[in-house]
C-alpha cells in the first residue's frame, strides 16, 4: 500500500506479510489428469488470490507427485504477467521461488497421488516503488529472529543497493538511519525477507 502526503514528495508504502498459509490458495483435493487446482481457499476472492505482499507458492502433497508439475500463472511483483513451473513433492512440500502478487491459475500435468494443496510461502517481496525513487527513511517492527534483508533495483532479483540486520525481538520497532540524500533505485525499489522471522511489517518512506 502506498500513500502520498498532501503538499510534499515524499510518498510512503507499508508492507506486511502474514505468516504462510498452506492451503490458503486451494485446499486439499486430489486432481484427475491434467487439470487446475481449484482456487478457493482463505485467500481466494472470486476464484484468484491477491496476496497481502508479493510472495512465493508452495505445493503440499499427501502423496508421491514427483512425476507431475503444477504451472503456477498470475502477476509478479512488478505486476507483470507470471508463470512458474514447480515439480510436485513426495510426500511434503514443493517450494516456488518465483515471486506473486496475485495467482489466477495452477495447472497439474497430471493425475495427483493423493490429496493437493497450494498456499503462500515465507519469501517475501515488499514493493517501495515501480518507478524511480528514492529511499529517505525507514520504520520496521522486528520479527523474532536476527536476519539480514536486501533492498533491491528494478525488481525481487535486481542489484542489492543496501542490506539491513534486523534483531531478534517480536512487535520491536527499529529505525535504520538513511544518508540524508536517500538511497537512488533508478528502475524501482524492492525488499526482500522471510515472513514474520525477519520482520512482521515495515514502513519505507521514498521520493
Amino acid at each position: 500500500m502506498t500513500m502520498k502526503g498532501s503538499g510534499s514528495d515524499v510518498s510512503s508504502s507499508f508492507i506486511i506479510a502474514a505468516a504462510a498459509d498452506p492451503d490458503g490458495i486451494s485446499v486439499a483435493a486430489s486432481v484427475s489428469g491434467a487439470a487446475n487446482l481449484t482456487i478457493g481457499g482463505t485467500l481466494a476472492s472470486g476464484g484468484s488470490v491477491t496476496f497481502d505482499s508479493p510472495r512465493n507458492v508452495t505445493i503440499l502433497s499427501a502423496a508421491d507427485d514427483s512425476g507431475i508439475t503444477f504451472t503456477v500463472t498470475g502477476t509478479d511483483e512488478s505486476g507483470t504477467s507470471a508463470t512458474e513451473t514447480i515439480t510436485g513433492a513426495d510426500t511434503g512440500t514443493a517450494t516456488g521461488t518465483s515471486f506473486f502478487a496475485t495467482v489466477t491459475q495452477i495447472a497439474t500435468s497430471g493425475s495427483s497421488a493423493g490429496n493437493v494443496s497450494a498456499g503462500s510461502g515465507t519469501s517475501i517481496c515488499g514493493v517501495m516503488s515501480t518507478e524511480r525513487m528514492r529511499l529517505r527513511g525507514i520504520y520496521v517492527v522486528n520479527g523474532t529472529a536476527a536476519a539480514t534483508i536486501s533492498f533491491r533495483e528494478g525488481s525481487a532479483t535486481g542489484t542489492v543497493v543496501m542490506q539491513y540486520r534486523t534483531i531478534a525481538g517480536a512487535s520491536t520497532n527499529s529505525y535504520p538511519d538513511v544518508p540524508d540524500d536517500g538511497l537512488l533505485f533508478k528502475s524501482g525499489g524492492y525488499v526482500t525477507f522471510t515472513a514474520v522471522t525477519d520482520l512482521t511489517a515495515m514502513t519505507t518512506f521514498q521520493s
